[in-house]
């Protein structure tokens, strides 16, 4: 028989105490419950079988946190969800950065509370990740090892995180894994690109809606949060959320609850929110087209995805996954010249940009071989060994690239007669990178924008 599960409960309240230990009994589950730090520090020493540790962050004698950094310094595995007074995000905010798993706001919600203890218990009963199947590869440099070590530890915690890296770089192929490892992996994982949305419906494709609510509302619809509970909601390119569904979205992250369109009522969602955009989202902060506290609750813990120029020795092992998983056992074969010319070649579309020249390269090509004009890279983007270095007194990195960044646009508008949209095709990014990317680098968008010009 399968031995019940054990949580240690740390809160100076007896009410409190009280209900939760009575509702993870109803559960099955064994508690400890305790009325101090110190309490709790003599319960963890008498006991190594705690699959989760619900505390409260004020206590008589010192703060949750103080179990929170325990526990991490200890190397105990051990999640540690914390219980903050009504009103006071930023505890929880600080806790989650601490290493917390998960937070709960008093008053207590037991569905909220039954939900965060069956995902700690998912995750105690996790022995090992499990193996995420995917036909990309991360690739063996140190950065995406690192990436790949960074998102088994992300995994274990419910906390907001945020992807950030150019167009192309493999944001959400990350969020996925995040989610395949979690213990939420058996539950939906909902992709939602915010600017792909017209403004109008954005809050009831969120959301959802109540029948009758809006001309055209025939039946009761549930929205991207609904779809997702229990699971993962990614959303991509957050920074195109207008302000007023900001503060919608911060409302719902705070409060683990969202309203229908149309509805009195609130339902209580469980999901964890992963969110990423190719746009510096501080920058946006401060230019006022972002919240800020939004910014900080969705910015608990922030990934970023190395450009593919920084990891050239990926482009191999890259380029050989993309072209078998587009053509399989038929797979072309490349030229030296084409593998160096590959190797030298910048990227500025990342690997979207490489899997958009691999398959151009592939219909081109003679023979099943991939020779290097086929690839029909850009010159200019080709970084010639001797040409690597800064070529400008006082010229910083970041200035280089973008300096190189400017230099290729330019010449790809130019060779396109200023068509943005064909522009953007040929670099291997989208119609609003490209646009955003003008207005970054100060590119005049007026000399250069003519008809055929279109968001695709």
């Amino acid at each position: 028989m399968k031995k019940p599960g054990r949580v240690l409960v740390v809160d100076d309240e007896a009410d409190i105490r009280e209900l939760i230990d009575l509702t993870l009994a109803r559960m099955g589950l064994e508690v400890d419950c305790a009325d101090s730090v110190a309490e709790a520090m003599q319960f963890l020493q008498a006991h190594d079988d705690y699959q989760l540790c619900l505390t409260d962050m004020r206590l008589p004698d010192g703060e949750g946190l103080q179990i929170v950094q325990h526990l991490t310094d200890s190397g105990r595995d051990l999640p540690v969800a914390v219980i903050t007074a009504f009103g006071s995000p930023d505890n929880a905010v600080a806790a989650m950065k601490a290493g917390a798993f998960d937070y709960l706001a008093k008053p207590v919600g037991l569905d909220q509370l039954r939900s965060l203890v069956k995902s700690a218990l998912r995750l105690a009963d996790k022995s090992e990740p499990p193996v995420y199947e995917t036909s990309m590869v991360w690739g063996e440099s140190q950065e995406m090892k690192q990436v790949a070590a960074l998102i088994g530890k992300l995994a274990k915690s419910q906390a907001p995180l945020y992807i950030s890296g150019e167009s192309g770089t493999g944001k959400e192929m990350a969020a996925r894994q995040v989610h395949a490892q979690s213990p939420r992996a058996e539950m939906p994982f909902v992709p939602v690109n915010c600017g792909a949305i017209p403004e109008s419906l954005m809050e009831s494709e969120f959301f959802g809606y109540r029948k009758g609510a809006f001309t055209g509302a025939e039946s009761n619809r549930d929205g991207f949060f609904q779809a997702a509970h229990g699971g993962t909601l990614f959303l991509d390119e957050i920074a195109d959320l207008p302000l007023h569904m900001q503060v919608k979205l911060l409302r719902v992250i705070q409060e683990k609850k969202v309203r229908k369109v149309g509805s009195t009522l609130e339902e209580s969602v469980d999901v964890r929110i992963i969110s990423a955009t190719h746009r510096d989202l501080h920058d946006c902060v401060v230019k006022g087209v972002f919240r800020q506290d939004l910014y900080y609750r969705l910015n608990v813990i922030e990934l970023t995805m190395p450009p593919l120029r920084e990891r050239c020795e990926d482009i191999p092992a890259l380029a050989k996954a993309i072209l078998q998983r587009q053509h399989g056992t038929s797979m072309p074969d490349l030229s030296a010249e084409a593998w160096r010319a590959l190797e030298r070649y910048s990227f500025p579309g990342n690997v979207r940009e490489l899997e958009n020249v691999l398959e151009r390269a592939t219909a081109l090509c003679s023979r099943n071989r991939i020779e290097v004009e086929d690839l029909r890279l850009n010159d200019d983007m080709v970084a010639l060994p001797e040409a690597v270095g800064m070529e400008r007194k006082g010229e910083n990195l970041d200035d280089y690239l973008m300096r190189i960044e400017r230099q290729a646009i330019e010449n790809v508008l130019n060779q396109t007669g200023g068509n943005r949209t064909k522009a953007a095709r040929i670099l291997g990014i989208g119609f609003r990178s490209i646009r955003y990317r003008m207005e970054r680098l100060g590119i005049e968008q007026g000399d250069t924008a003519k008809e055929g010009d279109a968001e695709e």
